[in-house]
């Protein structure tokens, strides 16, 4: 069964470039007006510990104001308390490590630990609708099916490092996507899907939701928000047609 397709945009390099100079611009908070009303079904922030690019008050600022909210967090106890807070419609939970550029891949289910129990915990009681960021790992989403959680996000960027050489990744992502979606998993994807990748992972007709974000803070310095993100929505939506 094919499932309807959402775009969620990533306002996170909205951000990034304000914080280059401390200032109040660009604001990531009226990126995602903007995104919204070009047609983006949700926005996606990632809160790290060490707020290298979105803030607090930025994600308090979007939490009314969007329509869908989507924030990426670590199991850090004070992150998951500020997400329980804030109370966003879902939480993405992902690795998170001080030395990388952007998250590497997807979290280390091969030992679930307390402090992420605990997150996926917390996180349901607040009725935040919890998906975990993973490796398209046939264990793997076994392992998040038992952790008892809705949906998972495959990790794309192997496919994305290797996209022109190869369909294996490719492959491994239809057939994890397959897989969980036979579990009962709802099945969302992203890292590393640009303007020129997006279409064939689009396609997979297990997958309901694409989060992407660098690729359009990219194209939107050259064209503006609004149109980066229509552009990207006729690609993303297209691939069902």
């Amino acid at each position: 069964m094919t499932a309807t397709m959402r775009l969620y945009i990533n306002v996170d390099h909205v951000a990034t470039l304000r914080q280059a100079r401390r200032t109040d611009e660009p604001d990531p908070f009226e990126a995602a007006l903007l995104c919204e009303a070009a047609g983006a079904d949700g926005i996606t922030a990632h809160l790290r510990e060490d707020r290298r690019h979105i803030q607090d008050h930025d994600l308090e600022r979007m939490r009314p104001a969007v329509r869908v909210l989507n924030v990426e967090l670590a199991t850090s106890a004070e992150i998951v308390g500020i997400t329980c807070r804030l109370c966003p419609y879902q939480a993405t939970v992902v690795p998170e490590r001080r030395e990388e550029i952007t998250t590497e891949g997807g979290l280390d289910l091969r030992r679930p630990g307390t402090q992420l129990r605990d997150t996926i915990r917390r996180l349901d009681e607040e009725g935040i609708r919890v998906s975990l960021f993973v490796d398209p790992d046939l264990a793997t989403l076994d392992t998040a099916k038992d952790l008892g959680v809705p949906a998972v996000e495959l990790h794309t960027g192997r496919y994305a490092n290797t996209w022109r050489k190869s369909g294996a990744a490719l492959e491994e992502l239809r057939r994890a996507a397959r897989h969980a979606a036979d579990m009962g998993l709802f099945v969302h994807a992203g890292h590393g899907l640009t303007y020129q990748n997006v279409v064939p992972v689009a396609s997979i007709p297990e997958i309901e939701e694409l989060n992407i974000g660098h690729s359009v803070v990219s194209r939107a310095v050259m064209v503006g928000m609004r149109s980066a993100v229509e552009e990207m929505l006729r690609l993303v939506k297209g691939a069902r047609r």
